[in-house]
């Protein structure tokens, strides 16, 4: 989803070239704007969001992620995206009770990178410990979610998102 909006900055906006928003980006503002629930201010920053993510030309896939993603969400998927939230900022290990989409349901720990939204769903990507590696765990499965107070790693979003141009690493 990276790389369909744009916002003008310095220069570029005098210029009138657009510089764009990273994947990375995007995901802050949404997660930001998913938790703040159906107020006057949040309705205004979605519909802010979704007036500069429709400047740019995209397919069927991108219409309906941006729909998702400036639509608020229910209750208790705010509640979870805000402890998800904190978690992020504060680089603290989340334990997650989730069903996959085979209904099994498992007890993981996961060191939360950021959310994205895709097409219908959004998403946390994180490094769960049991399976040792990046996951995405759709939020509509997470069925419940708590800080463990352990630290995380750090680690950059750019690093966990799909959709992202890489850049070449300096010599």
């Amino acid at each position: 989803m990276a790389n369909i909006a744009t916002h003008r900055t310095g220069e570029a906006a005098r210029a009138g070239d657009h510089a764009q928003l990273t994947a990375a980006e995007i995901a802050a503002l949404a997660l930001s704007l998913a938790h703040l629930g159906a107020g006057p201010q949040a309705a205004t920053a979605r519909r802010a969001l979704r007036s500069l993510l429709d400047a740019e030309p995209h397919g069927d896939t991108v219409t309906a992620t941006l729909a998702t993603l400036t639509e608020p969400l229910d209750a208790s998927t705010a509640d979870r995206a805000r402890v998800v939230a904190a978690a992020i900022t504060e680089h603290r290990v989340v334990r997650l009770c989730y069903g996959d989409a085979g209904a099994n349901v498992t007890i993981r720990e996961v060191e939360p990178v950021t959310c994205l939204v895709h097409r219908d769903h959004w998403y946390l990507v994180g490094w769960c410990r049991m399976r040792r590696g990046v996951r995405a765990f759709r939020f509509d499965r997470i069925l419940a979610v708590e800080s463990t107070g352990l630290p995380a790693r750090p680690r950059r979003a750019d690093r966990y998102l799909p959709f992202q141009r890489r850049t070449p690493a300096a010599a």
